[in-house]
């Protein structure tokens, strides 16, 4: 079947449909990572885009249960070089065709994903369409055109949690699995730090590093009130990433009244909020960042970590001169990737400590965590 994508800015791609057939919008980005597209699938904070792969085959390993990242696909289509219907991995379940059937997500195969790159990367990402029933170039273009910009959206409750839950597994390991947050020595429960994790579009596997830290784990809707919070009475809070404008919404507000009273941590789209608790702003980038092999040096111990990363927005770090403190950047394009408060408990990083797709660099910042909750 084939399949006609159409850009804001009048660009066409034209290919052939795997996955869904039908239409899809949204906007375009493209993610450098070489292989984990079942976890950038599955990932929440991609809710709203097209995700261009820049890795060639795609396919390859198939999809498998135990490496969603969420509860369902959240990308809004997906474009590929070359895409293998017929997957060789010894933990692959079903085709990724299949996969995105399933879940009434269209994909197209067999363009040049080089040149469609290098067209975001030249004049940015804007929004999409995505057909294979309606082929007109025109038809398209128009509807890309009327779409609303991803400035100003708030896909945060698209995706959060309708109720608080109890999580307790931990990461994975050749043999075992998952292993439980409940076994060995996280099994002393009245020594385990009791974390509230905020979903703004959490990942699980950021939910396993925390178990495997030593915490106790209960996630609350986005909307959680910090009074709310705080009458739980946690050991320290957490802010997930998430899609979307991160200055629109009340959440920048709940964590405001946050502050100060419980250690804090954020990652990407809870980086940005709690920049903005402080008082800071933030900003789109031109076409973000999403891949795992991003440079980010720890200005506090110097060293370089190559990320996972997949955000659009960045905080502007100059709005919070004088109030937090520079402790991450991006050796690309010199932005920031993260921030602490010199007084008060918290920090946040702009990139994904738990990987998944990605190299485990980063994984540090979960003990740094767990410290900072045994000091307060």
């Amino acid at each position: 079947m084939n399949a006609l994508l159409a850009l804001a800015d009048g660009t066409l791609f034209e290919g052939l449909s795997f996955g869904a057939p039908g239409e899809t919008t949204g906007e375009i980005v493209f993610n450098t990572a070489m292989t984990g597209y079942q976890e950038i699938l599955t990932d929440p904070s991609y809710c709203g885009q097209v995700v261009v792969m820049t890795y060639p085959e795609i396919g390859n390993v198939g999809v498998n249960l135990e490496d969603v990242e969420s509860r369902r696909p959240f990308v809004q289509g997906f474009i590929v070089k070359e895409y293998w219907e017929h997957p060789s991995n010894w933990r692959a379940q079903r085709s990724l065709g299949a996969y995105l059937r399933d879940h009434g997500i269209p994909g197209i195969q067999g363009i040049d994903t080089r040149a469609l790159v290098r067209h975001i990367r030249t004049h940015g990402a804007q929004q999409v369409v995505l057909s294979t029933v309606d082929l007109d170039a025109a038809s398209l273009v128009a509807k890309a055109r009327a779409l609303p910009s991803m400035v100003g959206r708030d896909l945060v409750t698209e995706v959060t949690c309708d109720a608080p839950y109890e999580w307790d597994e931990g990461t994975w390991a050749l043999g075992a699995g998952y292993t439980s947050g409940t076994s060995g020595a996280a099994s002393r429960a009245a020594a385990r730090p009791f974390v509230v994790a905020y979903d703004f579009g959490i990942k699980r596997n950021i939910l396993r590093h925390l178990v495997t830290s030593g915490c106790r784990v209960r996630v609350v809707p986005a909307t959680t009130s910090a009074a709310d919070t705080l009458a739980m009475n946690p050991d320290g809070i957490f802010l997930s990433n998430g899609p979307g404008d991160p200055d629109v919404g009340p959440y920048a507000q709940i964590v405001r009244d946050l502050i100060g009273k419980k250690p804090i941590f954020g990652i990407c789209l809870g980086h940005q909020i709690l920049g903005l608790a402080l008082g800071g702003r933030t900003y789109k980038l031109k076409f973000g960042h999403h891949g795992g092999n991003q440079p980010v040096m720890d200005l506090t111990t110097r060293k370089v970590e190559i990320t996972s990363q997949n955000h659009g927005f960045a905080v502007d770090v100059a709005s919070l001169k004088g109030v937090a403190d520079l402790t991450h950047i991006n050796l690309n394009d010199q932005t920031v990737e993260g921030l602490a408060h010199a007084e008060l408990p918290l920090f946040s990083v702009q990139y994904h400590p738990e990987a998944s797709p990605g190299p485990h660099d980063a994984s540090y910042l979960f003990t740094r965590f767990l410290g900072l909750m045994e000091r307060a």
